[in-house]
């Protein structure tokens, strides 16, 4: 599988969350949040597995369960009130951890035209969350910086990973060219 069909791919799941008559309603949001939480880590999961990346998978696992057990452990250590009054496990929004940890490997192992769609989607993520009366920015952010870290600190590019180099270069003849070196 290509990386113009895993964009495509991405694309489409991302695009399944849509803004329908319903969507005005909190409880919608909420709810889509649920799900669009997952469409970061999943679509990287999948990808990285469908083409032949299983250095990236375990990146992508390794980094995912950090960023939740640390979000965990702060929001029974913290308890702090939703704004909605529901519960005491407000800070730091694991949606929005889970999301951003899964945008953060995508742009640091495959590039920006994947991180792009994917902060977009964890911007989304977070944005309902507050919408929908479960966290409050301060809830977000921190979440977000958890998600991030543990994106950054367990993912490796998969260029600089591989040892993959592009240099220009000129043949004996005088001819231009390209020269591609990669680590297998």
């Amino acid at each position: 599988m290509t990386n113009k069909y895993l964009l495509v791919l991405y694309f489409l799941v991302s695009i399944s969350i849509t803004f329908t008559s319903q969507a005005q309603s909190r409880k919608f949001i909420d709810r889509s949040t649920d799900v669009a939480m997952f469409i970061n880590p999943v679509a990287g999961f999948i990808g990285s597995l469908a083409t032949g990346d299983y250095r990236g998978t375990r990146q992508l696992v390794i980094g995912g369960t950090s960023s939740i057990a640390l979000t965990y452990i702060l929001k029974y250590s913290i308890k702090k009130e939703r704004p909605d009054g529901s519960d005491h496990h407000a800070f730091p929004s694991n949606h929005t951890a889970v999301a951003m940890q899964g945008a953060t490997f995508l742009q640091r192992r495959y590039g920006w035209k994947f991180g792009i769609p994917a902060y977009a989607i964890t911007a989304y993520v977070g944005w309902g969350r507050v919408y929908a009366k479960q966290h409050d920015i301060w809830d977000v952010l921190g979440g977000a910086a958890i998600g991030a870290a543990g994106g950054y600190l367990f993912t490796r590019p998969f260029a600089e990973k591989h040892n993959l180099t592009l240099t220009p270069t000129v043949t004996p003849e005088g001819t231009p060219g390209i020269y591609f070196s990669m680590t297998f």
